[in-house]
């Protein structure tokens, strides 16, 4: 079931309406009941899979909460490793097969095992980390295990944020079911607005650039330097308001029942570093690999060395969390790479920057920063969407070599080499469309940099905010790209 969907619609409607309607100790089974029928709207058999991982995490925190000594880490490894076995065997598996196959056909060995005939279960890497944080908080002694089982199984399948996210804490989200939470007009209407804007992000800006980046992706031999430039910073947008409209759509359907989930993004694209840019993207993520994997590691606590260490090697598990592909290894790898390379070469330019001038002019600097920022960050996008590593290098190979070639086509209007660039042949109204959004969006985060753009709406005299909310609205139904091949959420696969 879709977030961008009518099913959805019906079924958030009818899940708010009863969970207001019904007395509060019933609520938990309602919604975990609701929860289960989302989730099975996939693929129904998946359920069973998800609840071994509720049951093995469940029963391990008691144990480890009632263990001393030895027993509570053996526990607790049992878990990681119970957990962490599902997600080998359905997301990775065949990725490890595949390759060790390879390995033995280039040196001659015979090598029986056979790729399994699997389907990823949706949104198991989000459940899965959202349990085995559940499991390691109790074993740090920050969280109580729960011993309703119901309430529990809740904190792991709370629908809004089943298969995408944010990945919760246990310290955030478990006690907010046992508090009463009564109907309040302003809290459901946030919630609402913050939904539509998700659903605006999501249906007007990523799948409509969709339309461009799939072609050009889809095919990239056939393709040169400016539509390859055109069609990822159009990814890079693509997967931004994808995910963080999910993220909004997630969020906004919790407040509207009272619940509060994390925030996921937080302007990404404006960071002036990459380091800062990881603690404005999937913050839900980052931070999750910063607790549990960076810091179990020694995070900054060791030497220079082994910090740039423990930094390389979580990033390469981030792009593995992401997905089983070598474009996915090298784009974590990327990451790495960024962040050691500006620890090393920061003394360096601060140096430049104070011998050119930059750093008297902190405006010029800023934007410097930015736009340098966040074409590293396209760059890295371009492993993230090829269809593999090799069709990766070649893009990003392209790109700069006929850089030059396209730009003086395009000057000169050579409308064989123009349209087809930029308009894809539909002319100006479809490049309009492409963009617009994307501004208004841009808009709306540089007017909320100090204030949230709900807020800043409703403090406007009635006639403007309710013009606001109906053109959000009629953009949604009007100007959304409603084709079912491209409804899907990119993260759903993760």
């Amino acid at each position: 079931m879709l977030f961008n969907s009518f099913d959805f619609i019906w079924f958030f409607v009818v899940i708010s309406t009863l969970y207001f309607a019904i007395p509060h100790k019933y609520r938990w089974c309602m919604l975990l009941a609701a929860s289960c029928f989302f989730y099975m709207a996939f693929i129904p058999a998946y359920i069973f899979i998800l609840l071994i991982t509720v049951v093995i995490d469940y029963l391990a925190a008691i144990w480890i909460e009632k263990s001393e000594g030895k027993k509570r880490k053996l526990y607790l490894v049992i878990s990681i490793i119970s957990t962490c076995l599902v997600l080998f065997v359905f997301k990775y598996f065949n990725f490890f097969n595949t390759n060790m196959a390879r390995v033995a056909e280039f040196f001659h060995w015979s090598y029986p095992i056979s790729v399994l005939n699997i389907i990823l279960p949706i949104g198991l890497s989000f459940h899965t980390f959202q349990s085995l944080s559940y499991v390691i908080e109790v074993y740090r002694g920050n969280q109580k295990a729960e011993k309703h089982f119901g309430i529990y199984s809740l904190y792991v399948m709370f629908y809004p944020q089943l298969v995408a996210g944010p990945i919760e804490r246990p310290q955030n989200l478990l006690p907010q079911f046992y508090v009463k939470h009564n109907f309040d007009y302003k809290r459901v209407s946030d919630g609402l607005k913050l939904m539509a804007w998700g659903m605006f992000k999501k249906v007007v800006i990523a799948d409509r650039l969709a339309v461009y980046v799939n072609q050009v992706y889809g095919d990239p031999h056939h393709y040169s330097s400016f539509p390859l430039i055109i069609a990822t910073v159009f990814f890079t947008y693509q997967i931004y308001c994808d995910f963080s409209g999910y993220s909004d759509i997630a969020i906004g359907s919790a407040q509207v029942m009272g619940f509060t989930l994390m925030q996921n993004f937080k302007r990404p694209y404006f960071s002036k570093s990459i380091s800062e840019f990881w603690k404005r993207w999937h913050i839900s993520l980052s931070t999750w690999f910063k607790d549990y994997v960076y810091i179990s590691l020694g995070g900054n606590r060791v030497s220079k060395t082994k910090q740039y260490f423990n930094l390389f090697v979580t990033f390469l598990i981030s792009g593995l969390w992401h997905g089983a592909n070598w474009t996915f290894v090298f784009w974590g790898a990327l990451n790495g790479f960024y962040l050691i390379f500006a620890e090393l070469t920061k003394k360096m330019r601060e140096s430049i920057n104070k011998f050119i001038g930059l750093t008297q002019r902190p405006g010029i600097n800023k934007v410097w920063q930015v736009a340098l920022t966040f074409c590293l960050v396209a760059i890295g996008w371009i492993f993230f969407r090829a269809n593999n590593i090799w069709e990766a290098f070649y893009i990003a190979k392209t790109i700069f070599v006929g850089f030059a070639h396209d730009l003086k086509a395009v000057v000169s209007n050579e409308n064989n080499v123009r349209l087809p660039l930029l308009y894809l042949s539909k002319g100006k109204l479809t490049l309009i469309l492409f963009i617009l959004p994307v501004f208004i969006m841009e808009c709306v985060y540089f007017m909320q940099r100090n204030k949230s753009i709900r807020k800043y709406v409703a403090e406007k005299p009635v006639w403007l905010r309710t013009g606001i909310y109906y053109l959000l609205i009629i953009s949604i139904l009007f100007f959304g790209q409603y084709d079912d091949n491209r409804q899907q959420f990119i993260y759903f696969q993760f």
